[in-house]
């Protein structure tokens, strides 16, 4: 069941592959970079813009499949929300881990409740296909799918609880850091329960669709376009979330720009930066689980990409991407939230499920691909250096191909 959503899209994609040995992409058309999203527990169940840096439409209709491993592990924690300004303004002037708000009676002093465990190699399924409407302008629909796993060899390689674990007992990190080891590896155990009393739970081999994404990417024609180097982009974003956990409407914007060096012997080198914004929740189809009281997601996002050209035209390159999305919580409440957890028994990070919620994600993502006219394919690792396990490490390989001429 791991492996069967992408082996099923892979052989799709192989007979177009086949019968289309002679059709061509947009043949290193820019920076070339699958969605490299993070598997967040809560960012997986709405849309998220993937940064484009393509310098034009594609020449032909292409379709894009990927898989995706990502390992989440937050540790049980419980946080209060005090309600009462006063108290807020109390417990604002102790440390958040010397707090002594009194929650016991909710009738003297009222206070928001969640608590949140997430333990899981999350795999992620998405097809992407880009349609190109004219010279400047293209549309793309994406199709984005999660299966929940315990990451068990041979189907987690890089991802499973096993292979971390031994790179910190062996490498780097020391042993058990953030309580993996505690709780028991290879398990899952995603389970949230929000500030409005609805309860969030999935569990292992749990397969779900979670949206639909319609993407317009506009390229405007500017003198230093050509006399520059210089490429821009500018897109407009509409999600539609499936799952049951957040039927609702996510709307988006973004805006990207891309600088190319021509070099000796075949190498060309790009760099990219792009700057995105959604608006979550726009419309709730229904009744919804609260996945953070910030209704906006912003990120920026920069690339840097050197391609080597073969003589029969082929391309391998490799690209460092750096991405820091903005918070999914209101960062005023880390002035007063009570959070309890097991902090006597895990080494570090067992308030990581609530405090990560008001912190900034950041990740380095390394990528490989390799081009020829007929189809390109993307390997990539992304890393959360900031070690707040959400994800800890993902990895994600794609596959495009023209499907239409």
């Amino acid at each position: 069941m791991l492996k069967n959503p992408f082996f099923i899209l892979m052989c799709f994609c192989c007979t177009f592959l086949t019968a289309q040995q002679n059709d061509s992409l947009s043949f290193k058309n820019g920076i070339d970079k699958p969605s490299t999203v993070s598997t967040h527990h809560f960012g997986i169940f709405s849309a998220r813009i993937n940064t484009n840096f393509k310098f034009s439409p594609p020449k032909k209709t292409t379709i894009e499949v990927s898989s995706v491993s990502g390992n989440i592990f937050q540790p049980y924690v419980e946080a209060y929300f005090p309600k009462d300004p006063a108290v807020q303004e109390e417990q604002s002037k102790l440390k958040w881990y010397h707090r002594d708000f009194n929650f016991v009676n909710q009738e003297t002093t009222p206070a928001n409740y969640m608590n949140l465990v997430i333990d899981a190699v999350i795999k992620e399924f998405r097809v992407n296909i880009n349609i190109p409407l004219a010279k400047k302008h293209e549309l793309g629909v994406t199709l984005r799918s999660y299966l929940i796993t315990k990451g068990k060899y041979p189907f987690s390689l890089i991802t499973s609880d096993e292979s971390i674990e031994w790179f910190h007992s062996n490498i780097s990190g020391g042993e058990d850091p953030y309580g993996r080891r505690y709780y028991g590896l290879n398990q899952v155990n995603f389970k949230y329960f929000d500030r409005n009393g609805n309860t969030l739970e999935l569990n292992n081999n749990d397969f779900f669709l979670s949206g639909i994404e319609l993407n317009y990417f506009y390229y405007p024609s500017f003198i230093i376009n050509k006399t520059k180097n210089l490429h821009f982009n500018f897109g407009s974003h509409m999600g539609i979330n499936t799952s049951k956990f957040n039927p609702s409407l996510d709307v988006g914007l973004s805006a990207n720009a891309v600088k190319t060096f021509q070099f000796k012997n075949n190498y060309q080198l790009n760099v990219g930066v792009g700057i995105n914004v959604l608006r979550k929740n726009l419309i709730d189809f229904k009744k919804v689980i609260d996945l953070g009281n910030n209704p906006n997601l912003a990120t920026v996002e920069s690339d840097i990409e050197l391609a080597k050209f073969t003589k029969k035209g082929n391309f391998n390159s490799l690209s460092i991407n750096y991405q820091i999305q903005s918070r999914y919580n209101k960062l005023k409440e880390t002035d007063y939230y009570k959070l309890i957890g097991k902090w006597q028994e895990i080494h570090g990070g067992w308030q990581n499920g609530v405090s990560t919620l008001y912190n900034a994600l950041s990740f380095w993502t390394f990528l490989y691909t390799y081009g020829r006219p007929s189809y390109k394919i993307s390997l990539y690792l992304k890393e959360d250096f900031r070690v707040n396990n959400a994800p800890d490490f993902q990895t994600g390989i794609s596959l495009k191909i023209p499907v239409f001429k």
